[in-house]
């Protein structure tokens, strides 16, 4: 090939180039930068530990969500700190569309309960879409003397710091959830925090404590094998699940409405393209019967959100959390 000849296929290539839209130039670019996604398997963080509702309702979408991408979908458990630990690695990771986070209400709830949480929930990350909601249940352990929400706050009253509750860790709704009901009986209990929703149960059950309020999902099972005495439903209506279990408000407890939430995430930066296809093969899964039966099984409930729904639901769930920790005064930490 000759000089002459070398050049004037360059100029070739660059007139035609030239003549292309900008959309096609840059997606022309992408696909040379990046080729087809997904060509390699996904991890998915789910930033509590295993058993708990995060992880729960990811291991039940994941398979068909994989089937429906053609590359497995590995998750990887990164319990700690509510939450911030596996949101702060995710938050970092590359926008290629191979690093996904399980997001949920504490991602939300760490913006104002810590003062360097480590991310931005809503500058960090670009919310997919949501999944599932579940309630907030009182719990007690199933032979404890303890058998209404009445008899619970009694107790409290009259030994004020002498009773204990756990939750899921610093900031999370079984946290916040509780504190706020205490601000409004105007009782005083002493917090015990564990590391996800699956240690409170495991903890109320092994009487370590005298309550918790954990997610729904997650005390299920276990209230259904009679190993848990469920005391009030701390969402705005009963749950079909346990329909002989009253709400707070039913038992004159105002002010108090408290639903988990979960859905996908991935880094701020994300392509598009990759954001709509993820969003495609989740709203897919959740529409496998399947799928369905089984999150309801787990005492959840389906509740996709498209992505500009799910992020309003972050920043309510703010705005929600910044009213609780200035009704229970709650100092940032």
């Amino acid at each position: 090939m000759t000089p002459h000849t070398s050049r004037r296929q360059f100029l070739g290539r660059s007139l035609a180039a030239s003549l292309l839209p900008a959309p096609a130039l840059l997606g022309l670019g992408m696909a040379r930068a990046a080729g087809p996604w997904p060509a390699r398997p996904i991890k998915w963080v789910v930033p509590f530990l295993a058993g708990t509702a995060p992880d729960t309702t990811a291991r039940v979408v994941h398979e068909a969500v994989a089937r429906e991408l053609g590359q497995p979908v590995i998750i990887e458990n990164r319990g700690g700190v509510g939450g911030n630990l596996g949101a702060r690695l995710v938050a970092k990771a590359a926008p290629d569309g191979y690093t996904w986070i399980y997001s949920s209400a504490p991602m939300a709830a760490s913006m104002h309960m810590y003062k360097a949480p480590g991310y931005d929930a809503l500058k960090d990350f670009q919310h997919v879409m949501g999944l599932t909601s579940s309630d907030i249940v009182i719990i007690v352990n199933a032979a404890s003397d303890i058998r209404t929400l009445d008899e619970l706050i009694a107790r409290a009253r009259r030994a004020p710091g002498r009773l204990d509750y756990a939750s899921g860790g610093v900031g999370t709704p079984s946290h916040l959830g509780v504190e706020l009901l205490l601000s409004a009986v105007d009782a005083q209990v002493a917090h015990v925090p564990y590391k996800g929703a699956s240690e409170i149960v495991n903890a109320v059950m092994g009487k370590q404590v005298a309550f918790g309020a954990p997610i729904f999902s997650v005390a299920y099972a276990n209230i259904r094998a009679g190993k848990l005495r469920a005391l009030a439903i701390a969402g705005p209506r009963r749950n079909p699940k346990l329909p002989e279990v009253p709400t707070l408000a039913e038992l004159g407890v105002r002010g108090v409405e408290l639903m988990s939430w979960g859905g996908v995430s991935v880094p701020m930066g994300t392509p598009e393209p990759v954001v709509a296809r993820m969003r495609a093969a989740f709203e897919k899964a959740l529409r496998q019967p399947s799928v369905v039966a089984a999150l309801e099984e787990q005492g959840g409930n389906v509740a996709p959100m498209d992505g500009e729904t799910f992020r309003r639901a972050f920043t309510q769930e703010m705005a929600l959390t910044e009213a609780m920790m200035k009704k229970a005064l709650i100092e940032p930490m």
